[in-house]
């Protein structure tokens, strides 16, 4: 029998997806119970000198393929107390990510799109929409500031900076402004297919009256072995690396109305919810979990240098984001053939669709995980 997921009909919406979603996590909230709650979005962090940072509460564990999670929804649902997936919150992702900033950068600077089929276009072929584009400092191990725009117009090539002003104002501390405005350029690429979901999590010792949403998603993904995504006589491939990944992160919470906020509370709650889930997860898959504390965009980087890629070949690439959103490159060819230009999408396409390391299909992960 075929689930019926209802948020796979907006995958190209993004504001009918978030407004159905809401809808679906609201209904949630009043089938545990409770009455007259409201949503909260996560709360800056106040610092001890005052400083206020945009944190992601995060974490993730890295497993060596996706088949691992078989069945995650039910372990976690049925291991942790208070935990209640939402139903109908399954949507499907496909979208490749960047890394553009190196190694010895002091933040990391990506670029990500996601991808959509035309009608009864070939399915190794996807466009790209909705381009953002984030800082984030490094590091998985602990929280990250992270602040991320979305691009107008699919124009990666326009500077991001006054977006990330606009959105963030004085919250955007100078080190990231300074950074935000040194120049891109691309160091390597990612495909990645996320099977995401929604739950909520109660504890009144914990947590109070407070009920903590977090975002959870499984992710399968390709890492390119080359900056261009052209072939790796070290790997015999266009694809360096395989994992998977499942993360969890706090988008909020829910709290009574009229319930007078307290910063301290809330991030105690949190990081008790993090750490709630992270535990039995850590116990589950002891013997599957890879020791990669890298966020997503560093393990792009830090794969590319592990095959001998410099600095210096990236330099001399020069590769910009906005030339893999294009069929035919202006101003690059192939080696062998000087007559044919580079299709940088195309060589995009197969970090999801190379037949030996092909991603699998969105609905198969949703059910793999159930």
């Amino acid at each position: 029998m075929k689930i019926h997921r209802p948020l796979f009909k907006h995958i190209k919406n993004h504001t009918a997806l978030f407004s159905d979603l809401s809808a679906y996590r609201n209904a949630a909230v009043e089938a545990l119970g409770v009455s007259g709650y409201e949503f909260y979005k996560t709360p800056k962090f106040v610092t001890e000198d005052g400083s206020r940072l945009t944190i992601e509460p995060e974490r993730s564990i890295v497993v060596p393929k996706v088949n691992v999670l078989e069945g995650v929804k039910t372990k976690l649902a049925e291991i942790i107390p208070g935990l209640t997936m939402v139903e109908h919150s399954e949507i499907g992702y496909r979208y490749p990510t960047a890394a553009l900033a190196g190694l010895d950068a002091p933040f990391i600077k990506r670029m990500r799109s996601e991808y959509f089929h035309k009608v009864d276009e070939d399915r190794s072929i996807c466009r790209p929409v909705n381009l953002s584009y984030g800082i984030k400092s490094r590091g998985k191990a602990d929280d990250r500031q992270e602040y991320e725009v979305w691009m107008p117009d699919e124009a990666p090539d326009k500077s991001p900076l006054p977006l990330l002003i606009n959105k963030y104002g004085e919250d955007l501390p100078h080190e990231v402004r300074q950074f935000v405005a040194e120049p891109s350029r691309v160091h390597g690429w990612m495909g990645v297919k996320r099977a995401a979901f929604e739950a909520l999590y109660q504890n009144k010792v914990k947590c109070g009256d407070l009920i903590i949403c977090i975002a959870m998603s499984v992710d399968a993904y390709n890492i390119g072995a080359q900056p261009d995504l052209s072939y790796s006589p070290q790997v015999e491939s266009s694809i360096a690396a395989s994992n998977a990944e499942l993360e969890w992160e706090i988008e909020g919470y829910y709290a009574p109305a009229g319930w007078e906020f307290d910063h301290d509370m809330v991030w105690e709650a949190i990081y008790h919810t993090l750490a709630a889930i992270g535990a039995p997860l850590n116990d589950l898959y002891s013997s599957s979990i890879l020791p990669i504390t890298e966020s997503k965009t560093e393990r792009i980087l830090s794969t590319l240098a592990s095959l001998g890629v410099k600095q210096a070949e990236v330099d001399e690439l020069n590769l910009q984001p906005w030339e893999f959103l294009q069929t035919e490159s202006q101003h690059r060819v192939k080696s062998h053939d000087p007559s044919r230009p580079v299709n940088l999408l195309g060589r995009l396409n197969r970090l999801f669709y190379q037949p030996e390391l092909q991603l699998p299909s969105l609905n198969w992960m949703h059910d793999l995980i159930l």
